[in-house]
């Protein structure tokens, strides 16, 4: 009844680990496939290492968590090391990034033979360098990017975009027709802060963050629905989910699977049977056979 296939990769449910939580090595990566998850996304990782900011890199808030790692990476040829410890029974998926369209065309090429599908981040509001939402806000550098990425891999690949537009749609087109076999909605929103009381410091080092968790819920839910209404190729929801109810709104909204990252810190890798447990009961109750049945359910009306 869960079961769902994107790009030809078949997955067990539509529950996805995010790219950055427990997603940096091997070992933590089967542990969430072992709770539950449909397939699982690395912590984004780059070609040559970088050791990201200084603690403290994350700090809560009312509503989710504001995070400044900066992308650390181990580099690509240190992760491939772990991609190939990860276990072959369930799809797993490289978050890669780059400075530039050559960078995200070589880390996708030395990894390719060794995941099912690929996800270029090319929004983290808070990288160094210029890796991240710098090239997710430039309508041409995305897609010269998907491009590069397109004419040198037969992988399929997704997307993940951000907010912070001002037309996200000019982004998903350029992504569309860059060649991208579908799009991840949305990474953290912001960037934000938080400043001390006692000491009046801002208490990320590099000050400010992305904000991940319930707070951002909505936006990334209309992001999903618009980028539906646009495209015709799979999109993956993920924001704020943290029950099988946030996760069947994003199925209504046009989220063809969905991820979750920030609601594991709270409440463990277990959510993922958790939430597929919930949706599996609400397809029962309402009658649906398959999730493909609620893609999209929410533009009919």
């Amino acid at each position: 009844m869960l079961e769902i296939e994107l790009c030809g990769v078949k997955m067990k449910n539509p529950t996805m680990l995010a790219a950055g939580v427990m997603g940096s090595t091997a070992s933590s990566l089967n542990w969430v496939s072992r709770c539950g998850a449909g397939a699982v996304v690395t912590k984004s990782f780059s070609k040559m290492p970088n050791k990201g900011y200084k603690n403290p890199t994350t700090v809560e808030v009312t509503g989710g968590i504001i995070n400044a790692i900066g992308l650390s990476s181990p580099g690509v040829e240190t992760f491939k090391k772990e991609l190939e410890l990860i276990n072959t029974e369930f799809p797993k998926v490289a978050s890669i990034y780059g400075a530039s369209p050559d960078e995200f065309s070589q880390v996708a090429a030395e990894v390719e033979n060794l995941v099912d599908l690929i996800e270029l981040n090319i929004s983290c509001p808070h990288a160094m360098g210029g890796c991240g939402a710098a090239i997710g806000q430039d309508a041409e550098l995305t897609y010269n990017v998907v491009k590069k990425v397109k004419k040198t891999i037969s992988k399929p690949f997704f997307v993940k975009l951000t907010p912070n537009v001002t037309d996200l749609s000019e982004i998903v087109l350029s992504a569309k027709k860059g060649g991208c076999d579908g799009f991840t909605l949305i990474n953290s929103l912001g960037p934000g802060m938080k400043i001390d009381l006692e000491t009046a410091h801002p208490i990320l080092y590099n000050k400010f963050g992305g904000m991940s968790g319930p707070a951002i819920k909505p936006i990334a839910l209309r992001c999903v629905f618009e980028t539906f209404s646009m495209v015709d190729i799979p999109i993956i929801g993920v924001g704020g989910i943290s029950n099988y109810k946030d996760a069947v709104e994003f199925l209504y909204a046009g989220a063809s699977a969905v991820q979750i990252g920030t609601a594991i810190m709270k409440r463990g890798p277990e959510i993922f049977a958790e939430i597929c447990m919930g949706i599996e009961k609400f397809m029962k109750d309402h009658k649906f056979n398959s999730v493909e049945e609620m893609v999209g359910l929410a533009h009919k009306f």
